[in-house]
């Protein structure tokens, strides 16, 4: 299986089991990191584990192959189409970075802010303690957090750029591009590829990942389930 087949397990079962709750079939980024989860295969028993995992009530995020199909016990809160894509060759067309802007380096007293801007900006699952999971970097003004991007998922010899947003006052002031530059160039500095995940008709930032060197991987779908 390549690293990024199933990326979700192979993170919490590879480099990232320090953040994994369950066992068997299925397993859950600790609450408070991220709601993201994965079963081994997408089977009845795989998703009687994930039942155990999340609990009565509890909502997991699943990366399918697959267009998810209702199941007893499970209510569909959300989804949406899910592309995969990878920076093999490094970055394509890197653009002097503008000396003006400032990157800062994001940590736990920055938590809330970068709370308040993924919720405004919904790139995906964002927590107290998703800031945990690797690098994230910000660019302020006037003191706001205006725009943000950082790691995520870690597989094998991969790193997933992630949680890239800006708010909507600051768009088109090449924010997105500035921070996803310098996170790759981390990544690729300490000999890993990049890798990403976009909503499939996000053509916007589709053709900005591709004016970065990324290319579709995989297609798939995105899905928010609660355990009823």
């Amino acid at each position: 299986m390549h690293p990024l087949d199933n990326v979700i397990w192979q993170a919490l079962t590879t480099r990232q089991t320090q953040f994994a709750e369950g066992t068997g079939r299925a397993r859950l980024f600790a609450r408070e990191v991220t709601l993201l989860g994965a079963l081994s295969e997408p089977t009845q028993q795989g998703y009687a584990d994930f039942a155990r995992v999340v609990g009565t009530g509890g909502t997991g995020a699943l990366f399918l192959d697959e267009p998810y199909e209702p199941r007893e016990g499970w209510e569909y809160v959300v989804g949406a189409p899910l592309l995969q894509m990878i920076s093999e060759n490094g970055i394509s067309s890197p653009s002097p970075r503008d000396s003006a802007v400032e990157i800062a380096e994001l940590g736990l007293p920055d938590s809330p802010e970068m709370i308040e801007l993924t919720s405004l900006t919904k790139p995906g699952p964002f927590g107290p303690r998703t800031h945990e999971l690797g690098t994230y970097l910000g660019i302020r003004s006037e003191g706001k957090l205006v725009a943000m991007a950082g790691e995520r998922l870690k597989v094998p010899g991969h790193t997933e750029v992630s949680a890239v947003c800006t708010h909507p006052d600051h768009t088109g002031k090449g924010y997105a591009r500035i921070l996803m530059t310098e996170i790759m160039g981390r990544i690729l500095e300490r000999g890993e590829t990049p890798f990403l995940h976009s909503r499939g008709d996000n053509a916007r930032a589709i053709d900005l990942y591709k004016r970065l060197g990324f290319r579709e991987r995989k297609s798939g779908h995105f899905a928010v389930l609660r355990k009823v």
